[in-house]
């Protein structure tokens, strides 16, 4: 009896970031540092935010057939980027969802105005300075969300995820971590766990409102014209003396190359939280975010699974 053999069928499984298609519905200026845009297009009904931190992608085509490349690259589309000729390149700057709205088609991003004063602004923060209701903008970013592979889990563009086993939680950052800070903080209503978050921004006039669970502790802590890095590094360390972080001998100094400092537990692992008695979320410019690791954890001794480092820039360099 002959046997029939059925062909494969071959499902195709869709990328977990895309491009969307999107344009100003609205400008707010939130102070002399910062501009919020909302974003609108029916795109945006599909965009798949996964946490409070969720990253996601700006895109100014510089051309119409360096952005056609790109999109038709699925998963590859950072190997086709490198590949281009710089002036075809689209500029393309990484961004934090500051809220989502997929009901209304809506998402909102605050941009750090960098540089629009002096005019020495970067391609993104010129572009939000001047936009108004209707300009067209194209994002990448999740259609769903989706658990990155490699990391267990853990949702594509997405870092917090604070373990059970933390009793205090301290986020920490510079201006470009407001977004992600301010969304975590209005998140965190139903959390009993006391939280701390201290913000370094260019100066007194860039505090923003926020709507603090309670139990939590917002300080904003502007430069003024001081060095970058030099009212948060103090800050980080005094708040955690003040959970009762015991010192230990300090590490070595580490070097700090071209790479960002990215380095986040696996919220799976929650031994050094436990041991710690806390959970810290840290993000900003990367040179402060790589002296705020060896306080922590030459200094201080924190265990570094208690601590996600995540470098979004370095001063200097621009990149996606």
């Amino acid at each position: 009896m002959a046997t029939t053999v059925q062909p494969a069928v071959v499902v195709a499984v869709a990328p977990a970031w895309r491009f969307f298609d999107a344009s100003v519905a609205a400008v707010r200026r939130l102070g002399p540092s910062f501009v919020r845009l909302t974003l609108t297009g029916p795109d945006l009904a599909a965009f798949g935010a996964a946490g409070r931190d969720q990253r996601f992608k700006l895109v100014l085509p510089r051309d119409g057939d360096g952005l056609a490349r790109l999109r038709g690259c699925g998963p590859d589309w950072y190997a086709e980027y490198r590949a281009m000729p710089e002036q075809q390149r689209p500029v393309i700057r990484t961004y934090t969802v500051r809220a989502a709205r997929p009901e209304r088609a809506e998402l909102d991003v605050d941009v750090v105005l960098h540089g629009v004063t002096d005019g020495h602004a970067g391609p993104v923060a010129s572009w939000a300075a001047a936009a108004v209701p209707g300009d067209r903008i194209v994002l990448l970013g999740p259609d769903r969300p989706c658990p990155d592979p490699v990391r267990s889990g853990r949702p594509w563009g997405v870092e917090w995820a604070p373990p059970a086993a933390a009793r205090t939680l301290l986020l920490a950052g510079d201006e470009t971590a407001v977004p992600a800070v301010c969304a975590v903080l209005e998140s965190l209503a139903g959390d009993p766990r006391p939280v701390t978050a201290l913000l370094e921004v260019p100066g007194s006039g860039d505090a923003a409102d926020v709507v603090l669970p309670a139990g939590a502790t917002l300080r904003w802590l502007p430069r003024d014209g001081a060095p970058r890095g030099s009212r948060l590094v103090p800050a980080v360390h005094a708040a955690l003396c003040g959970l009762g972080i015991t010192a230990a001998p300090a590490a070595p100094p580490e070097e700090v190359g071209d790479e960002l400092l990215w380095e986040v537990p696996d919220a799976a692992c929650a031994d050094g939280a436990a041991a710690a008695g806390c959970y810290v979320w840290l993000a900003g410019e990367a040179g402060v975010v790589t002296t705020l690791r060896r306080r922590l954890v030459g200094d201080l001794g924190v265990p570094r699974g208690a601590v996600a480092f995540m470098g979004y820039w370095r001063d200097g360099l621009a990149g996606p």
